[in-house]
């Protein structure tokens, strides 16, 4: 109180070491960081204060993704500030832009020799308008568009595609027929990984297949999704509405006779996370919690039994929740 400052490291100090397990880690910046003099506010537009971005860099996220449904619940202004107060953090925001030229600018980050592209985009922004002399604030979902923005970062040397969607239904635990064509449409023009947001709930993953005669590019593809990644870190709680995801892809990198080289994924890693709540002094605590790792280490004796009985039965019902349709598939 004393500095008029934030510090939101403590949300996720139990997270952090399997961030630094990752080389590149992206979340869903769903909130802007538009500054105290625009009122930080919760439901139903937001405005978190920016220390937030220090706490995801200091936990090891390298990306955020700000295109959503909240991404002009401050303005044009909120938009400006959240991208420049995160990357005053260190993170790299994608999906929004200040300028026509932020929107040109292609976001590829390269890990250990592979090049990784990145796009994000909203299904909209609550009804609130983008000024019509700035449509490039936010990138809105359009197959066209993303195909097009995709070819630009094959054109320049991508060894992989993550594509962020803000779409679904709220609270709906299974994709809509929309979600899932909007999905096939992406990994047909050559989206090898897409990251789902905005149900609020955890949704399945799966591995999208296309036919060539149903790609822009005249080829088979395969690309790995999860529907929605769930909340993260909120204030909502019950019907799995406090239960995320981190959700790991492990890409391998192989030069093939002629010179070429393949970039393909050989496993998914799967950790669901719990926000647990504690009030005390009508002051409220967040942490959010890997599930699996808690339950196996047994070793905080601030959680009680009841705590590790609800993880227990939350971890056994998102895990089977997940693969509904691997196991449809095989």
């Amino acid at each position: 109180a004393a500095g008029k400052r934030y510090d939101f490291s403590p949300w996720f100090r139990k997270v952090a070491p399997l961030f630094k397990e990752g080389d590149w880690v992206v979340a869903n910046l769903e909130t802007p960081l538009a500054g105290a003099d625009l009122k930080y506010a919760g439901y139903p537009r937001f405005n978190a204060p920016e220390q937030l971005a220090d706490a995801l860099k200091g936990a090891g996220v390298d990306l955020v993704s700000t295109a959503n449904n909240h991404t002009m619940d401050r303005g044009f202004i909120g938009v400006q500030r959240t991208l420049r107060h995160a990357r005053k953090a260190g993170l790299i925001p994608f999906g929004t832009a200040e300028s026509e030229e932020d929107a040109r600018r292609l976001t590829i980050v390269e890990r250990k020799g592979i090049r990784m592209g990145f796009l994000s985009y909203t299904y909209g922004t609550n009804g609130i308008p983008v000024p019509p002399d700035k449509t490039y604030a936010v990138s809105l979902i359009d197959p066209d568009a993303i195909a097009k923005d995709i070819r630009r970062l094959r054109e320049s040397g991508t060894d992989v595609v993550t594509v962020s969607l803000h779409f679904g239904t709220e609270y709906q635990r299974l994709p809509n027929d929309e979600q899932r064509r909007i999905v096939r449409a992406a990994v047909g023009a050559g989206a090898d990984i897409v990251l789902g947001s905005h149900p609020h709930v955890v949704q399945p993953y799966d591995i999208v297949e296309v036919e060539a005669s149903e790609s822009p590019l005249l080829e088979r593809r395969k690309g790995v999704v999860i529907y929605s990644l769930g909340n993260f870190i909120s204030n909502q709680t019950e019907n799995w509405k406090d239960v995320g995801l981190i959700f790991g892809v492990h890409l391998v990198k192989t030069r093939q006779p002629d010179g070429t080289a393949v970039t393909t994924w050989d496993r998914i890693e799967l950790n669901p996370t719990w926000v647990r709540i504690v009030e005390k002094k009508k002051i409220r605590y967040y942490t959010v919690l890997p599930l699996r790792q808690t339950l196996e280490k047994r070793d905080d004796p601030s959680l009680t039994p009841a705590d590790y009985r609800l993880m227990k039965q939350l971890l056994n019902g998102i895990d089977s929740h997940l693969h509904t349709y691997r196991k449809q598939t095989g």
